[in-house]
């Protein structure tokens, strides 16, 4: 029978293997992109009760507190360095604050399952993006797989389920518009990540980040808050707990473990999660191409981790 010592050198390693490492990362890619995924769906409801830019304002006050509640309980320090003062308005504006206003203005326009699959073209601009300024060149494993990704993505939606005119040609721009700021977020933060414990950063970062849904609730919106049913409340308390605080912890983390690039890609799973989430909760449209367009992206998302 193995002595103690030599009992414990397997279990360290196992646990080595897959703490600070590819597998950690992915796992916890696959609870952020599952986290958002479902989110839009969420969203697109809550618009049918509040106006996109004080929805957006309920999640971001509700996210605060919770990510608030979470700091203080584990010990975390507010406090940041202040020569990331910049950095930490900058990662706000670009992760929370101006991709609030540009997806909630996406999903005014268009159905929850365009807006998100739009928006999740995010990978092709960091992959761009992380080439000249982080240095990744892509592989060309890497690139087969983005394409086929995104290929899937595409095929989510037709032309004529998009449904393309003048009308909801300004849905279409600020879902690529969000996809571009988020792409640039990704990089910036892998670059240049926060010297803050992980929850305080949240925290700031929500705080920072929903200053412009406010500003923009308070000058053109006129909410009525008795509108509200206990299953937008409900709705209210999942975004907050998950895709604003939980998923931006899990997505941060797996930024430290993971190339940028590949950590966007596997991300297109959100959109595979929004779409099914949205034809069961909203009732878009999934039939067999949609399928097909699913098992092509899972394809490609597995080919660009693996890379």
């Amino acid at each position: 029978m193995p002595s103690g010592a030599e009992q414990t050198v397997p279990a360290t390693a196992a646990r080595g293997s897959w703490r600070g490492g590819r597998a950690e990362g992915l796992a916890l890619l696959a609870i952020t992109a599952c986290s958002w995924g479902l989110n839009w769906p969420l969203m697109k409801f809550l618009m049918s009760e509040l106006p996109p830019f004080t929805m957006r304002s309920v999640s971001f006050v509700g996210g605060l507190a919770f990510a608030l509640a979470l700091a203080l309980g584990r010990g975390e320090s507010l406090r940041f360095p202040r020569e990331q003062a910049g950095n930490l308005l900058l990662f706000s504006l670009l992760n929370y604050g101006l991709f609030g206003v540009f997806t909630a203005l996406s999903l005014w326009w268009l159905r929850s399952s365009e807006a998100v699959v739009i928006t999740y073209t995010l990978p092709v601009w960091a992959a761009l993006l992380a080439w000249p300024m982080l240095g990744e060149r892509p592989t060309p494993r890497r690139v087969a797989g983005m394409v086929l990704a995104l290929a899937g993505v595409a095929a989510l939606v037709g032309a004529e389920e998009m449904r393309f005119s003048a009308r909801l040609l300004p849905g279409v721009a600020c879902g690529f518009l969000a996809a571009f700021l988020f792409g640039l977020g990704t990089v910036v933060i892998k670059r240049q990540p926060l010297r803050m414990p992980p929850v305080a950063g949240v925290v700031w970062q929500i705080g920072l980040g929903f200053i412009p849904t406010v500003l923009l609730a308070a000058l053109l919106e006129h909410p009525d808050f008795s509108r509200l049913t206990p299953v937008a409340w409900l709705c209210f308390a999942y975004i907050a707990i998950m895709p604003m605080t939980v998923a931006y912890l899990t997505w941060f983390r797996a930024l430290r473990l993971l190339p940028a690039s590949i950590a966007a890609t596997s991300v297109l799973l959100s959109p595979l999660v929004g779409v099914l989430s949205s034809a069961l909760l909203l009732g878009d449209p999934l039939g067999p191409r949609q399928l097909v367009a699913l098992a092509i992206t899972l394809t490609g998302v597995g080919l660009a981790a693996r890379s």
